[in-house]
């Protein structure tokens, strides 16, 4: 039996009515004062009600659910196990296992983890011992409920963390069919950083009369730096490597759209002198944990991975996310850059942009209600062969025209900048084309190109002093046109 040993104040916390022990693992865990989603739905899930949370990524959603369940479970006995959460990935699970135990460190709550890639004995012999709470991934799950080896008929809890990502895999004909063999009668909590129009169909006929808390969802954290990085195709990995020299640089998620292309980019980092591992689909789980643990651990410190993975780690002090591919939905931006910017500590988020990037760039502003900043590369020194310093007027071959910076507005004639795609004179560029610069182009050097109608001849990007005042370095001698914004960005 476990010794109610007296805990600290607890702070904040204590004002929820937790136990002892609870309290006890919650102090020493570093918890000092509730994050907004805890405070606004810790309380109202401790009463039994359903809850909709909605955060963003790295905000504290796994102990609004955690918590309220410990405090459920030690008050009351029964058949295990007693709370049942589902999660998207095998790293999500572990983790939010992981902090399950940190918290459950002072009672006597079990919890275990259900996902494939693994042997399933294991995990069977575990369910036989009836723990508290199963972490699971719905697959495997519903895989052992079939052949008998998992009960869930005493579940009096249902958390689906990340439940859209869980839907938008294609797991929702495995949830029905889970929720078929639940008991009807229980609590209910989803939990997700998104809530897509379609899943909030879903969200309203499983939850009842739901404590709903929205936290600015659609919004990333104001802790996370933006950036854009127009580039051609064929020097993404040389913009890559001078990011990774980068005097601020210490960690980085980089992520890209398929396994392949990440294995094979992590190798060539590897091979370039970089502590780089790749965390992708085709590898067994004991290389993914193996890969995970090396990158918390710092033996790796460019973690190479594909959008599966993004809802799975939780690193601490990681101090870039670059995606050297665009995603392909908006939300997916979202949750790739939650992987830094974690705990009010500050992050990058680094986007590289090539000419077919424009609508998903226009969709991704438009999700997070903020225009990103676009960086001029032509401070970017020579390497493998690529040149981002050379210039024409208007700023270089892969810079805007005047002061750019400015919001992503097609067809407006304001633009300081030309488009992104080379333009002989600087400025404008096709009709056709968006424009990347600036809302202002009146402490620009010479004269830029006409550009037609969407794209403004804007100034030529010369060196006037005010214009060089106006940049702002962004890590690696890269500046801004306009001064870079944290977390919310001018309004487009």
């Amino acid at each position: 039996m476990t010794k109610n040993r007296p805990a600290r104040s607890g702070g904040a916390f204590a004002t929820f009515g937790l136990s002892k022990n609870v309290l006890r693992a919650v102090v020493e865990a570093g918890f000092v004062e509730p994050r907004p989603i805890q405070a606004k739905t810790i309380p109202e899930a401790m009463r039994g009600r359903d809850v909709l949370g909605l955060a963003q990524t790295g905000t504290g959603k796994t102990a609004a659910f955690a918590l309220p369940i410990l405090e459920r479970l030690l008050a009351g006995k029964g058949g295990g196990p007693r709370a049942l959460i589902l999660a998207p990935t095998r790293e999500l699970a572990m983790q939010t296992h992981a902090e399950i135990e940190v918290l459950a460190k002072y009672t006597n709550v079990r919890s275990m983890t259900v996902f494939g890639g693994v042997s399933a004995a294991a995990q069977v012999r575990g369910l036989k011992k009836r723990p508290d709470i199963v972490v699971a991934c719905p697959g495997r799950l519903l895989d052992l409920m079939g052949s008998g080896d998992a009960w869930m008929g005493g579940v009096e809890v249902l958390v689906l963390d990340e439940g859209d990502h869980m839907l938008d895999m294609g797991f929702l004909p495995d949830i029905k069919r889970i929720l078929a063999q639940l008991p009807k009668e229980r609590q209910n909590m989803l939990f997700s950083a998104t809530m897509p129009r379609e899943i909030r169909g879903l969200a309203d006929r499983l939850l009842r009369n739901p404590h709903v808390v929205e936290l600015d969802h659609s919004k990333p954290a104001d802790t996370i730096d933006h950036a854009l990085y127009p580039v051609e195709h064929k020097d993404k990995t040389a913009l890559l490597q001078h990011l990774l020299r980068g005097e601020d640089f210490s960690s980085a998620i980089v992520f890209l759209r398929t396994k392949h292309r990440a294995r094979r980019l992590a190798q060539e980092l590897d091979k370039a002198g970089h502590r780089a591992v790749a965390l992708q689909g085709n590898m067994s789980q004991g290389q993914r944990q193996r890969a995970m643990q090396g990158f918390r651990d710092g033996r790796y410190d460019v973690l190479v991975a594909t959008d599966i993975a993004a809802r799975g780690i939780d690193v601490a002090d990681v101090s870039h996310v670059i995606n050297f591919d665009m995603p392909n939905v908006a939300d997916a931006y979202t949750h790739r850059i939650g992987r830094t910017g974690r705990s009010e500590k500050s992050g990058k988020a680094c986007t590289f942009v090539t000419s077919d990037d424009f609508a998903m760039v226009k969709e991704i502003e438009k999700k997070i209600q903020m225009s990103i900043p676009r960086v001029k590369l032509r401070d970017v020194p020579a390497g493998n062969g690529t040149d981002f310093s050379r210039g024409r007027r208007g700023g270089g071959q892969y810079g805007s025209g005047g002061g750019g910076g400015g919001s992503y507005r097609p067809g407006k004639k304001s633009g300081g900048g030309g488009s992104y795609r080379p333009a002989k004179n600087g400025g404008g560029g096709p009709r056709k084309r968006a424009s990347w610069g600036s809302s202002s182009s009146s402490n620009g050097g010479g004269a830029g190109g006409s550009g037609g109608k969407s794209g403004s001849g804007g100034g030529g990007g010369g060196s006037s002093s005010s214009q060089r005042a106006a940049g702002r370095s962004f890590g690696s001698g890269l500046s801004f046109g306009k001064r870079a914004t944290r977390g919310r960005g001018r309004r487009g």
